[in-house]
């Protein structure tokens, strides 16, 4: 249903503004959490909602909605001869679960003043990270499942952390047996590879270019250093119980800068 939503979109788009068939596609369906793939004519530029994307030669470019997107938004295609096509776009709105942990460690709820201090200069570190906006053409891979296991927390849903409301879950949590081998799910370079950050433990940051990066977290082992290029289906670690966590399992996330996305909407179907 998504690739049949995104070429009708393409179509939409196409039929809209009066372009050429290959001026503008859009691959993916436009709501909260989804990354959007597109192609316009080389040499043109970008814009959604005035922020400047990234073009690659041949014209492909990367687009993501977070958790909380609003339920409009406003592609700006600019080409070489300077004319500018604006596309307003729907953005579906979700409906998020509320999921409830408990049994965890005090001091993974209320961290101390020396805790925090710590998890702002981690959030700061990571963050820095994932605002990398390479030219890796990586993005454009249908992305596979790092590990196999049972999906236990899911994109989006509203956290209850021992009865005390916190931040949305931003990633999915695959339980599987301590030690079973993480992969990489697309080609990339890791950006990251910290063996002990405050909440998620052993943690990878991979970017597949575009401002697209994937997290994995709560590692028992890392396999792979920054700087380092992995392929898809590589090994980068091992699930683990390190960080905030109450049992083995990995979250992992995808973002687009800042933003964070639904990884199981990367996945072909099937998957």
């Amino acid at each position: 249903m998504g690739g049949m939503i995104g070429r009708l979109l393409a179509l939409a788009l196409v039929v809209a503004s009066g372009l050429p068939a290959a001026a503008l596609r859009l691959e993916g369906s436009p709501q909260q959490g989804a990354l959007m793939r597109g192609e316009t004519v080389p040499g043109a530029a970008t814009r959604l909602d005035g922020r400047p994307l990234r073009v690659a030669p041949d014209g492909g470019f990367v687009f993501g909605f977070g958790r909380d997107h609003p339920p409009r938004t406003v592609l700006e295609i600019q080409h070489p001869d300077s004319r500018v096509e604006r596309h307003e776009l729907a953005v579906a709105q979700r409906q998020y679960p509320t999921q409830r942990i408990d049994g965890l460690p005090e001091r993974m709820v209320r961290p101390s003043e020396a805790d925090l201090r710590r998890i702002a200069h981690e959030r700061q570190l990571v963050l820095a990270a994932r605002l990398t906006n390479s030219p890796l053409p990586h993005f454009r891979q249908p992305f596979i499942w790092p590990v196999q296991g049972v999906v236990t927390g899911v994109y989006g849903s509203q956290r209850i952390l021992n009865g005390e409301p916190r931040q949305p879950h931003f990633g999915i949590d695959i339980a599987a047996p301590e030690g079973t081998p993480t992969l990489a799910a697309a080609d990339g370079i890791v950006l990251l590879a910290e063996a002990d950050l405050y909440f998620t433990g052993g943690t990878l940051l991979l970017d597949h270019g575009h401002g697209v990066s994937s997290t994995y977290s709560h590692l028992s082992r890392l396999s792979v250093v920054a700087g380092q290029v992995v392929r898809q289906g590589e090994v980068v670690g091992a699930v683990g119980r390190t960080g905030r966590a109450t049992g083995p399992h990995l979250d992992w996330r995808v973002n687009w800068f800042e933003e964070r996305l639904d990884p199981q909407l990367l996945l072909p179907r099937g998957q």
